[in-house]
């Protein structure tokens, strides 16, 4: 069985976390430029079978789509244009970043760090992976 990649897309920068082979753990993974992300998934999938797709679906609280679905979606739609054999599922991301940002400020992390807006991403997929799983 193959890992699950979480995918936490943003404007600017791309939070990554994977599972175990077991699918039972999520870990982070790597933060990445958005315009890197296919020449990092390209390389990453040649070393990993990763055999699902998990990406962030931002949604408003009234359940419409957010604002930044206006690249989230194309972004969608070339992955799975890129990769047809992976599944690809959505997961509601609402309220993601604002737990990530909590647990880093409960982890002890020192200012300088929770202002690493990259941690933030990345900290972002493991949660969005983990609920996921759970």
């Amino acid at each position: 069985m193959g890992r699950i990649l979480a995918i936490d897309y943003g404007h600017k920068r791309v939070g990554l976390a994977v599972s175990d082979n077991e699918r039972i753990i999520a870990t982070a993974l790597t933060t990445v430029k958005a315009d890197m992300i296919f020449e990092f998934l390209d390389d990453y999938l040649k070393k990993e079978v990763v055999d699902e797709f998990v990406v962030g679906l931002a949604k408003q609280m009234d359940n419409t789509l957010s604002e930044s679905s206006v690249y989230i979606e194309p972004f969608v739609e070339e992955l799975a244009k890129k990769y047809p054999e992976k599944k690809i599922t959505r997961v509601d991301e609402r309220f993601s970043s604002k737990i990530a940002t909590q647990t880093i400020l409960l982890s002890g992390a020192k200012k300088k760090q929770r202002r690493d807006k990259a941690l933030v991403d990345t900290v972002s997929a493991v949660i969005l992976l983990q609920s996921y799983m759970n």
